[in-house]
């Protein structure tokens, strides 16, 4: 474990070493990095974001302001250059950071983005038709249900949470776990705060980042079905998509040794 102190004086906690670490942004968004601790890949450093996890919680937790925070890591770090990934919305968080500061960054990885930050529209018929797709599996009454209720207007937690296996490839015990590490609800609900990008602006400015990018989406992701997947990588100048099977939103969960291969294999 490691600290360091961002440029408005909040003490920040990673985890990990390497000297040419994988530096893994998490989402939820604002949840602990915990939930990445069982990543099957080398050289991982995870990032715990100001008020979450070990870190300290001050300052402003709108996305766009905390991309200095990573900018602080890396000057920490004593890096040039960053191999940086994102997760969910933490993809958000590393798609700011590259966009403003693309020669610092070296790799560019986003595990199950979300299409939030470029401006995507996953529509209630593209979420509709995944979810079908798992109409053999012994939840799936109940849990569809659930996201009917959500498409009818019921946005509570008990809604959102009846969701859940549908999130997941494999709705086991380990899935489950995922929820045990906290995030900060009240930092969330200002993570996606007005004024924290304009999609547009960071459509354009994807267009010309010269940086590899390699996007991971999940066969089963609700989030991010796979054709709306293929429209983000689209909007890279430089970017892989690899569509792992059988995966939801959170692939090296479901598959590890299918996830390592795909994110090793980065050159």
């Amino acid at each position: 474990m490691g600290t360091f102190t961002t440029s408005d004086g909040v003490g920040l906690v990673y985890h990990g070493e390497a000297d040419d670490p994988l530096i893994c942004l998490p989402g939820g968004p604002m949840q602990a990095s915990s939930y990445l601790g069982g990543l099957p890949l080398d050289d991982v450093i995870r990032l715990d974001l100001r008020g979450t996890g070990d870190s300290e919680k001050a300052g402003r937790y709108r996305v766009d302001h905390q991309v200095a925070d990573v900018e602080a890591l890396r000057a920490h770090l004593g890096l040039e250059k960053i191999r940086l990934m994102g997760h969910s919305a933490g993809a958000s968080l590393a798609i700011l950071y590259a966009t403003r500061f693309p020669r610092h960054v070296g790799e560019l990885v986003l595990i199950t983005p979300t299409p939030r930050v470029v401006g995507i529209d996953v529509t209630d018929d593209d979420r509709r038709e995944t979810a079908e797709q798992r109409r053999a599996e012994p939840w799936f009454e109940q849990a569809f249900a659930a996201f009917q209720r959500i498409w009818a207007g019921d946005f509570t937690r008990e809604a959102f949470k009846g969701i859940a296996p549908f999130m997941h490839g494999r709705w086991d015990a380990e899935a489950r776990a995922l929820d045990d590490h906290p995030r900060n609800d009240e930092a969330a609900r200002e993570y996606y705060a007005e004024g924290a990008f304009d999609p547009r602006q960071v459509r354009d400015a994807l267009q010309n980042l010269d940086v590899p990018t390699l996007l991971v989406a999940g066969e089963l992701d609700v989030s991010l079905p796979p054709k709306c997947a293929r429209e983000y990588a689209g909007l890279f100048a430089r970017a892989t998509l690899v569509v792992q099977p059988g995966a939801g939103h959170f692939p090296w969960v479901d598959d590890p040794d299918a996830f390592a291969a795909t994110v090793q294999r980065i050159p």
